[in-house]
């Protein structure tokens, strides 16, 4: 079992995608902590910084175990946008919904209101997709 994992896994990740998945997990993390400002203001998630874990949390963790199941960071995924973007877009998708399904608990506040699905859904793939565009332009 051990080696099947592990099996898995190296063809899964590339460590030349590394500078993409760090890019990724902070493009999440900022965009989703935008999103908790912009919603209940700078002096309330600077004064409850558990608040913004909680809220962001669900969408790393997402992210965490989608992309590297999707292939965000397989070989191949850090030569060209062309490869990328494609990858980090499915990877979202399945991480998104992991997220949300986290939110649905009775353990994670928030929430899966529609109008929150869809903006998640759409934050995340305009974000990663012009985050990966832009790594490669700038490469």
């Amino acid at each position: 079992m051990a080696n099947a994992v592990a099996n898995f896994l190296d063809r899964r990740l590339d460590g030349r995608a590394a500078p993409l998945a760090v890019g990724d997990l902070l493009v999440v993390a900022v965009l989703f902590s935008a999103g908790t400002v912009h919603h209940n203001g700078l002096t309330f998630v600077a004064s409850n910084p558990g608040y913004l874990a909680a809220t962001i949390a669900p969408f790393l963790v997402g992210w965490v175990i989608a992309a590297p199941l999707l292939g965000a960071y397989a070989p191949g995924a850090a030569e060209s946008a062309k490869a990328a973007v494609p990858l980090a877009l499915r990877s979202w998708l399945l991480a998104d919904a992991i997220a949300l399904g986290l939110r649905a608990t009775p353990f994670v506040g928030g929430g899966v209101q529609l109008s929150f699905v869809l903006i998640s859904l759409g934050v995340g793939l305009v974000g990663l997709a012009l985050w990966r565009t832009l790594f490669f332009k700038l490469r």
